[in-house]
């Protein structure tokens, strides 16, 4: 899953692709890089980011979706939203799955939109409001906490007819760096075996802060996690280096 930020203030590529053809022109090179999903964000949801409306959300994605659809038909394509009404809309667009940072918390009709579109839903761990998003909490057992949060929320999502379902453990959310390397050890206990399961770390702090080094400086040890979440059974890996993902992910299935 490539990464597409129509975002002026994302952390480490805010501003570079906020105009329809630097947008699509950064979605070509994803695709030619090897990516098979396209996930676009029209929000930024970094520490002290700007908070924009479903209405925002909808302006900035613009023709995006119907963009990429018409120039890469066999494409698959997510929404980053925890709005109702950008599913809504992006559903009309042609998207192809919802990527949901908020598990429905920061909108209570999300998990009905998820429904009504029967779209494929990716389930983040996440703390309960758009305010605490970003407050660390200490966890007891990490690994629980998460899992114990995915039963509640797939036996939600199960009985309101939303079956397609991808576990996100969401990293760079409210976790220690100690509590996202635990994760990272205990990827293969996650999600019950039953669901896929995305990861998400490119250019995380929890990676380069305590390295002393840059998000857009530790694509290396950025690899050798992937390599190990892969090994534990992860199928999604959501990154902005595509070129470098994709060489990981066929040296693991060459090994």
């Amino acid at each position: 899953m490539g990464i597409l930020n129509l975002t002026p203030d994302s952390f480490s590529d805010g501003g570079k692709f906020n105009n329809e053809k630097a947008a699509l022109d950064q979605a070509e090179k994803l695709l030619k890089e090897g990516a098979e999903i396209i996930d676009i964000g029209p929000q930024s949801t970094r520490p002290n980011a700007e908070f924009l409306t479903a209405d925002e959300e909808i302006r900035r994605i613009g023709s995006m979706i119907s963009n990429i659809r018409k120039e890469f038909p066999e494409t698959l394509i997510s929404v980053d939203t925890f709005y109702a009404e950008t599913v809504k809309f992006g559903y009309n667009e042609g998207m192809d799955i919802i990527n949901d940072i908020s598990g429905g918390q920061y909108d209570k009709n999300m998990f009905d939109a998820a429904a009504e579109t029967r779209l494929p839903y990716i389930l983040m761990h996440v703390n309960p409001s758009y305010e605490t998003m970003h407050d660390k909490i200490n966890f007891t057992d990490i690994t629980l906490s998460v899992n114990r949060y995915f039963s509640e929320k797939t036996n939600e999502l199960l009985k309101k007819g939303v079956h397609d379902i991808i576990l996100d453990p969401g990293f760079g959310f409210g976790k220690t760096v100690e509590d996202q390397m635990k994760m990272i050890d205990e990827v293969e206990f996650l999600g019950f075996g039953r669901f896929p399961l995305l990861i998400g770390i490119s250019r995380k702090s929890f990676i380069y802060k305590p390295l002393g080094k840059s998000p857009l400086d530790i694509t290396e040890e950025t690899q050798k996690l992937h390599t190990k979440v892969l090994k534990q059974g992860a199928k999604i890996l959501r990154v902005h280096d595509v070129a470098e993902a994709k060489k990981t992910i066929e040296g693991f299935y060459l090994e």
